[in-house]
This record gives C-alpha cells, structure tokens and sequence, in this order.
C-alpha cells in the first residue's frame, strides 16, 4: 500500500495525517519547482553562448549574496534528504511515501542546487519566489508535524523520532533562509553593465547594445527581456547614456554607474585578492603558520573538552552532596580525601581551562591563543608589507591619465583602508568566522547526539533565524558604508587639496571659505555615520532577542529534562557552558560578518586600483632602447595623430625629426599641441596614429624604464620631494657621490647659493613640494638634477622662465656645454632663448607650419615664427621702430652666440641690450 499500514486518517495527533500530508507537500513543492526551473533553465539555455568575462556581464546589483544563500541552502536540503533516504534504507522499513517523497525532494534541491551555481558563474539572477513560499511553508508545517508525533509517542522507536525531529527542524531553517534570501533580492530589475576593457563600466541603452558571444549577437528578445524592466534605482535603462568604449560625461550617470558597479562587486573576487597574501612565501613563515593552524585545532577540541570535563565535575560534586547530605533517615558518608575529590576531573578542567582561557578560546588569557597570536605577528607583518608594495608599485605603474584624474588624498584614503581591509578579512576570516563555524556545528551536533534531537532542533532554528536576519540587516547597513566611504575619501580630499595649496588660500584670504567647506564636508560624514551608528544599535537588539530566544527554549527541555530524569544537572550545565561558548562567537557573527563587509566595501577601492590597467603598458617582448652611435639619437614624430580620451584632436598628422647632437625648439601658442608632443615622447600616452621614433625605434616597442632613463626633463613647474636639497639632486643618480652632486649644482648656478643661505647646506630641507625654495631656486635644483642624469636626450620646458637674466645666461653656458653629443628638446615661450637651435618646429592648432632656424623663419615674409617674433619685440621695446626692435634683436642673439661658446657677456643697461627680460607670451 502506498500508505504501508497507517490509516488514511485526515488527522493524527493534531495535525494531518504523515501520508497525506507528505504527498501533498512534495506534490505541491514539485509542481512549482518544475516550473521555476523550467523557467530557469530556458533563460540559462538563453545565456549559454554568452562566456562571463571581463568585458560582458548581465546581472541585477545586490543580487548575488542572496544567491549565494540560496546555493548553501540548496545543498544543505540536498544532502538532508539524502542521509534521511539512506536512514529509512538501512533497517528501516518505511513506507513507500515516505521513500518517494524523499527521493523528490533530494532530486529537486538537487537540481536548484546546480541551476544557482550555474547562474552564479553566468552573473545571472533567477527568480524562486512562489517556489520559495511553497517550500517554506510545507517545511514549517513539516516541523510543527514532526513535534506532534514526538510529544504524542507516535511512530518509530525514540531516537528514530528524534532524528527526523531534528532532521525536521534543520530542514526548515535551510527553508526559511531560501525564503528570506529570496526577499532579500531587488525588485525586478535587470540591466546589462559593459565594461570598456580598463576597469569603466556604463549601462547600455537598448539602441546601442551590440553584445557579441560566438560570433553573433545577443538576441534581441533577450535583450528587451533585460532593458525593459526599470531599475532598482527607479531609472530606466534608456535614461542613461552611456557606452561600452567611451568615457560618461554626464557626472550624474557615471556616479549611478560606478555605484552599481560596487554593488555587482563579487565577494569571491574580494576574497581573491586578500587571500593572494595569506599564505608567506618564506618557509620559516610558512612553518609558523602551519603551527597556527594546528593551535587553531586544538583550542577547537578544547572548546568540546572543557564544557564535558566541567560537566562531569558538576555531575561529582552532584554526587558528592547527595552523600554527604543524604535525605530521610541516610547516613551521610564522608568526608572524602581531597585527592579523591580534585583528581582527575577538576584537575584536568582546570588544565584545560588554561590553556583554552575561557570565551570559547578567543580571550586573551588563554595560553593557546597567545601563542598562536604571537607566532602569527611576524607573518601578519609580512602580509601587510606584501600588501602595501604591490598596491603601491601599481599605483605608481599607473599612466599619467589616470593620475591625472584622481586626486592624491581620495587616493590615499583608499590605499590605507583598502591595506588595512586585507588584514581585518584575513585576521577575521582565518582567526573568527572559520573556527565559529567550526565551533557551531561541532557544539550542535555533540549536543544532539549527548543529550536530545530538541536541543539541535532549537540550535539549527536559532541559527536559521540569527544568520539570515544579520546578513539581511547588514547589507542594509552596507549602503551607509559605502556612502560613508565616498564621504570620507571627500572629506580627505577637501584636506588635502586646501593643505597643499595652502599659499594660494592665503594669497585669496580664503581660510574662512576653506574652513566652511570643511565643515560641510564634514557634517554630511557625520550624518551618514549616525544612520550607520543607529542601524547599528538596531541590528545588535535583534541579534540579542533571537539569542535570548533560543536559550530561553534550551532552558525549558533542559528543565523538563532534569524533572523527568532523562538528563541531569551535569547535563544542564554542559548545555549552558556549551551554549555560552557557541554563542560567543554567534553574538559576535554580527560583529565579524560587519567586520567582513566593511573590509569588502574598502577593498573595493583597492579592487578598482588593481584591477585597472595602465593605457601605456610594454609590449610583451619589448626591448631596451639600443644605445646609440656616441649618445646621440635622432627624435622622429612620423604622422601623428593624436586627442585625449573623449577630446577634440590635439595633434594632426605631425612628422618632423629632431637631428641627433643638436637642440630642436618647439614654439607656438597656447594649446598648440607642445606639451602633448613631450608627452608622447616620454610614452606618457601612445598616439592613436603615427609613431615616435628615437634612434630609429619605434617606443612603443622598447621597455619604458630604458626609454626614461635615457631622457632628463626640467619642466617649467617644478615639484620638489619633501626631502632635503641633496635628495633632490641625486634623485636624477640614486648612486651619486657628494662631489657629483655638488659639480652637478655649480653647474645649475646654485652651488653657492646652497652654501650661503642655508645653515645646513646640502641636508636643507626643501618642504612641500620645494615650497621653501624660491621659484628660481627649484628651476635651479631641477637643472642640477638633469645635469647629474646625464641624459642621451635633454627636454627643457620653459626651463628659465623663473630665473633672472644674469642666472639664466650662466646656466646657458653650462647647457651649452652639456648640449653637446646629446639631442636637446626645447619647449620655449620667450624665443630669444631658442635663437641659438639647429631647428625651430613652429606649431599652430595641432599642425606644423614652419621649420627651420631662427634666421631663415624671420625672413619669411608673413610666417607665423616672424610675426611672433615681431609681437614680442614689440611688447618689449614698448613700441620702438622696427629698426630699433632689429637692433634688438642681433644684440640677443650675439648675447646667445656668445653665451653658447662660453665667452663672458657685457650687460648693458639698455633696455634694447637685454632681450632675455623680455616678457613671455602666453603658452
């Protein structure tokens, strides 16, 4: 019979009769699970030419960690089933429903368990609502069924109906948390993220979709499925614009986008990268950490063993005091040896106290955990040193457009936490959450099998209820950290853009307007911290009531237990000390798992550092640049074509080369496109046609540590390290000696004025930024640096524009000298320095308009060169004849022949007789 010998009764015990009530809930639990596959499976079958990768994702933002639930509960239900099915198999003899039931719901959890896991690697978000709510309620009324029959002695033999109890109500919380986590997922809400290969992403708009997999497109059912419903934000997909290869400059629609790109963050991804520091590379790190992991294992049989050998010290002083304080007409016995009294079991629960320390192993005064702790200090060290490098050489290999783009105290702000957030997960995950885990499971299943399935029972329904509800509550949470993470890089970066620039607050008399910017800064921090403070407070509160519940519930069936013999005050106390220690960590869940997500949240800024690439990286097979003939290499720019990211074209098909040995001069007028040449040059940026060329290799082709190391750069705002003088010079020549230093500085004219002015001399330190130094004085510091490179090719950008006359043509000598047998790049703005140049490149808009020397661009009748020549003498002699201007003129370049060969020049206190005062025009 399909119903064995069990009448078909509706109702048993108070509640439906197990035959009926069994194969209505797998019929009705199979019904919806066979449509919500279907329904899953026909749209993973949709997605399945679609490889996830880096550049294609589709997925809803907060959707995955409920997924992620879902996948543990599905497996937990899976293999609950199973071990019942092989229970009722193995001399068992239940009737058929029973095994047919259970080989249904082993099959559908089974199923579900692989269809999440399978949309878990797509990024795809199913939907398991009625599923859910079906599932869930079959579960609860499963388990309410299961107390009837165990309060009413029906059924099986006591401990059979104690495992299906317990199997009942482990089964309903794995149910009930597939619910909650079924409502923890945002509204309908599908949108595809596109990511443009350099860590960007932007939300696609129906019309511009052109997602490839295979060879084709994405269908187009598929792609108004996932474009039509509205987003969880409330925006539609086609309210925002944006594109897979180019950068948004609508800051409201990039702000929203890189909000759901944190949001669609993987945590595996998170973990990933801390864990690439976890374990030392050295083996004597390696054999500490090994020691660790054998001390974490046996402060986790200690957790076991001092409860039990407490228990059994309760139990013989129980035993203890019936006979010494017997009742009636007893007797009393004793008194007892205090040997016999402390040995073995208070003894040993003292040793064991020791070295467990209390607290479930986690304090402080265990000796197991100290050790284990100090053993752990040197590899932590490394961890972090490990950290710190690798996010600091990356942000410092990164190109000079994305540091363009950031600002340096955001940037900061997001190393420091994001170093730290690696040591909090490693620290919290390796030393709380995994041996809490372990904790939980070995308590609950030792209280189960020791004293009764009810105790399991109320620890897997605590459980149930405790974790889903903190994972709920904290990703709750988790938007007001990350507000407050954005907050607090502004808050910084406001600091530390009005620190840096404090001269030019004070030049403005803007200290009150920087200090109400601040203030705002710092009230909208505040604010967003209180709502984190206060939900806070409110998760901890929930926390504490379900805690409360479930050793309320302990209490009762250990209370009822005492009363009816069945368990004894030894009995009672182990459930008390094994609760406290496996809700210390519980209590604390919240605490980790908070710990856990604050950490991901700032390693999210860590993530988008290391998983950014530069624009301009070496090739792979890139070689060093080849040393040429006598150190002198020709400078090619061949058909440039060049604009920045989302810009108008800066340069337009510009080809000139700069001769080998000799000193090529770029002029021209603001926005020409000067300053974008010397940035192809040192491979700041690679132009999107055309090619530079030095010594006849293409740089794109060489590494860029040998291409820099063969140019020098005085640029025209100059940025010193917070250092001393002498730091700053030798950073051109790490290896230099005093004397090389100091040559190098005679030779940029500030030898003497080291020594004079400054009381330390050489070990003066220059502040932030050089701003101890006058202007001319750190022109002067970036000279004798250049100078002590000894560079093949010299770049000069405005070099002496901060120096007086006297100084820059002293400096001129020396860099005639050290001119010659290199190729020297002048960007000039005042063209009486550049008179003296083997070619002028003249720019205009982009484009190349006049090469040649100085004295063949003056003579061309209306070129660009001499009408700029023209206006500047001009502006000098304050509107003297063109004779007198002429006159001018060849008392300049006679100043710089003579200046270039090293004879002295005579000043003249004439106006006409000093051409390098003469006022720059604007770059």
């Amino acid at each position: 019979m399909w119903c064995g010998k069990d009448p078909f009764s509706l109702v048993v015990a108070g509640t439906l009769n197990p035959c009926l009530f069994s194969t209505l809930a797998s019929f009705g639990v199979l019904l919806t699970a066979a449509a919500a596959s279907h329904k899953s499976i026909s749209f993973l079958r949709t997605l399945a030419p679609f490889t996830r990768s880096r550049s294609y994702l589709w997925s809803i933002p907060g959707s995955r960690t409920p997924q992620i639930v879902q996948a543990v509960s599905a497996v937990l239900l899976a293999i609950l089933h199973f071990f019942v099915l092989i229970f009722f198999t193995n001399g068992v003899h239940p009737e058929p429903y029973l095994i047919t039931s259970e080989v249904v719901l082993f099959l559908i959890w089974a199923t579900l368990a692989s269809l999440l896991i399978l949309a878990l690697r797509k990024d795809a978000c199913l939907r398991y609502k009625t599923f859910a709510y079906t599932a869930a309620g079959a579960y609860i009324f499963s388990a309410y069924s299961e107390i009837q029959f165990y309060l009413h002695g029906l059924g099986q033999s006591p401990f059979q109906r104690e495992v299906r109890l317990g199997g009942s109500l482990l089964a309903c919380g794995a149910a009930v948390a597939f619910l909650l986590a079924e409502l923890q997922k945002p509204p309908q809400s599908a949108f595809i993220q596109a990511e443009d290969g350099q860590g960007n992403y932007s939300l696609v708009p129906s019309s511009t979709l052109k997602f490839r997999a295979a060879g084709s497109l994405i269908p187009s059912a598929l792609r108004e499925a996932l474009l039509s419903a509205h987003y969880a934000d409330g925006t539609n997909g086609n309210d925002v614009e944006a594109g897979g290869d180019s950068n948004n400059n609508n800051t409201s629609a990039a702000a929203a986008a890189n909000k759901r790109k944190q949001r669609n963050r993987s945590w595996v991804s998170l973990v990933g990268i801390a864990a690439r520091y976890m374990w030392p590379t050295e083996i004597t790190l390696q054999l500490r950490a090994a020691v660790c992991v054998v001390l974490i294992v046996a402060l986790r049989l200690l957790n076991i063993a001092v409860p039990v050998t407490y228990k059994k010290v309760i139990d013989e002083f129980s035993n203890l005091t019936s006979l010494t304080h017997p009742q009636g007409d007893e007797q009393p016995a004793g008194p007892f040896p205090f040997s016999t009294t402390f040995y073995p079991w208070v003894f040993t629960w003292l040793v064991l106290y020791f070295l467990q320390g209390g607290g479930g192993g986690g304090g402080a005064v265990g000796l197991l955990s100290n050790i284990r702790s100090y053993l752990w200090i040197p590899i932590g060290q490394a961890s972090f040193r490990r950290a710190s490098l690798d996010i600091f050489t990356h942000v410092l290999a990164m190109d000079h457009h994305f540091h363009l783009h950031r600002k340096t105290g955001e940037l900061l702000r997001i190393m420091d936490r994001g170093t730290a957030s690696i040591q909090t997960l490693l620290g919290t995950v390796l030393f709380q959450i995994g041996p809490a885990i372990f904790d939980i499971a070995a308590a609950a299943a030792f209280l189960a099998v020791r004293l009764k399935a009810w105790i399991a029972g109320i620890v897997f329904t605590t459980l149930g209820m405790y974790i889903p509800m903190t994972i709920a509550l904290t990703e709750w949470r988790g938007a007001f950290r990350r507000d407050l993470n954005q907050l607090d890089n502004a808050r910084g970066a406001r600091a530390t853009d009005a620190l840096l620039n404090y001269e030019t607050v004070k030049l403005f008399g803007n200290e009150n307007l920087e200090e109400r910017q601040y203030a705002a800064a710092i009230d909208a921090y505040q604010k967003v911290d209180f709502k984190l403070s206060a939900s806070m407070n409110a998760l901890n509160v929930a926390q504490s009531a379900v805690i409360f519940t479930g050793m309320a519930a302990g209490m009762v069936v250990c209370t009822l237990g005492v009363a009816d013999g069945s368990l004894t005050v030894g009995d009672a106390v182990l459930f008390v000390t094994l609760m406290q220690q496996l809700y210390a960590p519980l209590n604390f869940f919240g605490t980790y798992y908070r710990m856990i997500q604050a950490a991901m949240l700032d390693m999210e800024g860590v993530f988008d550092l290391l998983s950014t690439k530069p624009t301009v990286q070496d090739l792979i097979g890139a070689v060093p640049l080849e040393n040429a003939e006598n150190n002198e290499y020709e400078v090619e720019f061949k058909d440039i074509q060049f604009k920045y990211a989302d810009g108008a074209p800066v340069l337009r098909g510009v080809s000139f080369k700069a001769p080998p040995g000799g000193t090529t001069a770029l002029v021209g007028a603001t926005g020409s496109g000067k300053s974008s040449l010397l940035r192809l040059l040192l491979r700041f940026y690679d132009p999107q046609e055309g090619c530079v060329l030095i010594g006849g290799q293409d740089i794109r082709n060489v590494t860029q540590a040998s291409l820099r190391s063969a140019i020098a750069v005085v640029p025209q705002d100059t940025v010193l390290f917070n250092d001393t003088i002498k730091y700053n010079i030798r950073y051109g020549k790490s290896d230099a000696t005093d004397e090389e230093v100091h040559a190098a500085a005679e030779g940029a004219c500030i030898h003497e004025t080291i020594m004079d002015r400054f009381p330390l001399g050489y070990d003066t330190l220059v502040g932030e930024r050089g701003l101890r130094l006058s202007g001319g004085e750190k022109q002067r510091v970036a000279f004798a640096r250049a100078i002590l490179k000894n560079p093949a090719i010299l770049v000069l950008d405005e070099a002496t524009s901060a120096l007086d006359s006297i100084t820059e043509r002293r400096i001129q000598t020396t860099l005639a000298e050290t001119r010659r047998g290199r190729t020297v790049v002048v960007v000039a703005h005042r063209l009486s320095t550049i008179m003296d140049a083997d070619r002028i490149i003249v720019m205009e808009r982009g484009e190349v308009k006049e090469i040649g020397t100085h004295s063949e661009l003056i003579e061309r009748e209306g070129g660009v060169y001499a009408a700029m020549w023209a206006r500047q003498a001009e502006s000098h002699t304050g509107g003297q004849s063109t004779s007198q201007s002429r006159a001018a003129s060849s008392v300049a370049l006679a100043g710089m022949v003579a200046a270039s060969t090293g004879n002295e020049v005579v000043e003249e206190e004439s106006a006409a007789a000093t051409p390098h005062s003469d006022p720059p025009v604007n770059s």
